[in-house]
């Protein structure tokens, strides 16, 4: 289902198209919709009439995971990276040259370089359909990743006091198991953040507010209680 491959629920269509769960769901136990919600519904799936028409979408064909090269070749143009993360948050074209000291003509040369890569694909009046998988994810420890951790300065710099904005750093000491289920607890908190993301995509940007959610976990000690520790015998 082409909702599924999204990573998208009912609920999530319900407050895109800003009509009840109930209405969704019967739209598709019946099968049948006005031709403006079934275009709605297919921008929102960024899926066009025609693949619509040949069925399930197989996940194979969307991607997981980039390779170690496309990461880096990401990584090796600043404004490449900006456009590919444009992209990953839904922004369109117009959206991405109003909001950055980009060209019509650099973006479209970004967008079909990005095509290339794999990681969309463009269409007619440049609009922009996504290949990324609801699973998708940076390499671990790869190229996008460690530029990441090396922004972790300039991400803590900030009092995390405004209004919408948390941090809170809790040292525990738990068995494997409960270290399992904390581990889930964090990866649904990560999906639910996606879905939203998905569902609020149609809504004007000036309306979407870029956040940025930050999850790690590890066993951990600071220095400073490292160096208080007695010798291992």
């Amino acid at each position: 289902m082409h909702l599924k491959a999204r990573g998208m629920t009912y609920a999530d269509v319900a407050r895109a198209l800003d009509i009840s769960e109930a209405t969704v769901k019967r739209i598709f136990a019946v099968k049948n919709c006005t031709v403006e919600r079934l275009d709605s519904l297919c921008e929102l799936v960024q899926v066009d009439l025609a693949e619509l028409a040949r069925g399930m979408p197989r996940e194979s064909r969307l991607i997981n995971r980039l390779t170690q090269e496309q990461e880096e070749e990401l990584m090796s143009d600043p404004a490449l990276l900006l456009v590919a993360v444009s992209a990953l948050q839904q922004l369109r074209a117009e959206d991405i040259v109003e909001t950055y000291k980009l060209t019509d003509a650099q973006c479209l040369q970004l967008l079909l370089r990005l095509e290339r890569i794999g990681i969309l694909e463009l269409h007619e009046k440049n609009r922009i359909r996504l290949r990324i998988s609801r699973t998708f994810s940076w390499i671990p420890d790869g190229p996008i990743m460690r530029y990441v951790r090396s922004q972790t300065p300039d991400f803590f710099d900030h009092s995390f006091g405004g209004k919408g904005e948390l941090m809170r750093l809790i040292s525990v000491r738990v068995c494997a198991e409960a270290q399992v289920a904390l581990l889930r607890q964090i990866e649904q908190i990560a999906r639910e953040y996606s879905e939203q993301h998905n569902a609020d995509a149609r809504l004007p940007l000036e309306q979407r507010q870029p956040v940025s959610v930050l999850l790690a976990v590890r066993s951990w000690e600071p220095a400073l209680f490292k160096a208080l520790r007695r010798d291992e015998k």
